[in-house]
């Protein structure tokens, strides 16, 4: 089988070469068939707990619910997690990949963020509110290039933040000129459940069983503790609690009456006798990984360095996004009772137009990083592409983080 090469990457990023690269990957769980996996959670209005997102797919010729294990957005943020992992653990190749930073100092300690890992990217908000050398980010010359790139001429991304054109971004606040750049690589992670029709043939959604949750305290399954005990006992504690947790306490702790005592559960005291009452885990007899890297995506844009010199940078861009797929691929870590395995060697296709595909070689991650490296010395060569890492230091706004609260939500 061919080896994924750069003479490949340089094909598909000229004109009318590969539309997309699919790798697939049969997963299965750890545990075995008969065990089940638990799926992403979503928010649903007028729901507590969250829900499981089902869609109908096809898998073959049938069509078959499918339960939404790990979304796209997810699978992005992993492999841009797995990119900023290497990025801080100063990998030599990676660490040149331009970025942006943003720092805090909380608590007398100091805090950085990254691009590669704030949620819009090159144009989230807390660089925008931030400053570079003392001036507010958005008054400097360099992140207005990078606002102001367009596809017509996108190196200032390019050289600054190429993840932004890789996984994509959305300068959504912005008055006019807004950037829109669509994401060149997508992925997800399917599971297949059981078809139920009913007699018309109709298949029917699934719904999810649930599960029992308990806790058991050593010292009582139930603690009961007066008004001052309650709130004395919040209070030492506040520092480490949320605001809404600590609140709730106290109101609750006001309103037990003199001579009376209430349960402690709030504080973590007590336990809790096994309910039916959160979302169990969910079968699937066919459990799919798929991502898909956009070459016509990364076709649409240019760089100021000609014809071929654009091709040079495409071919940069796609062997970054490869980078972080062999890296994230790598690392099947998902969340609590969704430990998954391969079940078989990835398959990865290059598009030949015309219905026509080329089987090649999975990348390893010591491929991956060969393939950048002889991409970006070639674009350094025939594009005067400079990649030097860290390239925007940006001071975070100090109002923002003296208010950032955690919620009981997100905690």
């Amino acid at each position: 089988m061919r080896s994924l090469d750069l003479a490949s990457l340089l094909a598909a990023g000229s004109a009318g070469g590969p539309s997309c690269l699919t790798s697939t990957t049969a997963l299965e769980p750890a545990g075995g068939r008969h065990t089940s996996v638990a799926p992403a959670k979503f928010a649903a209005r007028g729901k507590k707990g969250g829900v499981y997102a089902y869609e109908q797919r096809y898998l073959g010729d049938e069509s078959r619910y499918a339960v939404v294990v790990d979304s796209k957005q997810s699978q992005l943020n992993r492999a841009e997690v797995a990119l900023a992992q290497a990025v801080e653990d100063r990998h030599p190749l990676l660490s040149r990949v331009p970025h942006v930073r943003v720092s805090y100092e909380r608590d007398g300690a100091v805090e950085h963020y990254y691009d590669l890992t704030l949620p819009h990217r090159v144009f989230d908000g807390h660089i925008r509110a931030g400053a570079i050398d003392g001036q507010p980010t958005t008054q400097t010359e360099a992140y207005r290039a990078v606002r102001d790139a367009t596809p017509a001429n996108a190196r200032a991304l390019l050289e600054t933040s190429p993840v932004t054109l890789v996984f994509g971004g959305w300068d959504s606040s912005r008055r006019s000129r807004q950037g829109r750049w669509r994401s060149a690589l997508v992925g997800e992670i399917v599971g297949f459940v059981a078809a139920s029709r009913d007699q018309a043939g109709v298949l029917a959604e699934p719904t999810p069983a649930l599960r029992g949750g308990a806790r058991v305290d050593p010292v009582g399954m139930q603690i009961n503790l007066n008004k001052k005990a309650m709130t004395e006992t919040a209070t030492r504690q506040q520092a480490e609690l949320s605001p809404a947790t600590y609140g709730d306490i106290v109101k609750a702790a006001n309103g037990i009456k003199p001579g009376d005592a209430k349960s402690a559960s709030a504080l973590g005291l007590g336990g809790i006798p096994p309910t039916l009452d959160q979302l169990a885990g969910v079968a699937c007899d066919t459990i799919i990984r798929t991502h898909v890297l956009s070459f016509a995506t990364l076709r649409q844009m240019r760089f100021g360095a000609g014809v071929e010199g654009d091709a040079v940078c495409r071919a940069l861009l796609a062997a970054l996004a490869l980078n972080a797929l062999a890296r994230s691929d790598a690392e099947l870590y998902l969340r609590a009772n969704c430990d998954l395995v391969e079940a078989e060697m990835p398959m990865v296709r290059l598009d030949q137009r015309g219905g026509a595909f080329l089987d090649v070689e999975p990348l390893s991650i010591d491929a991956a990083d060969l393939l950048l490296s002889e991409a970006l010395a070639h674009a350094e060569k025939a594009a005067d592409v400079k990649w030097s890492g860290l390239a925007m230091r940006v001071t975070g706004n100090p109002d923002i983080v003296s208010g950032a609260v955690e919620t009981d939500d997100n905690a």
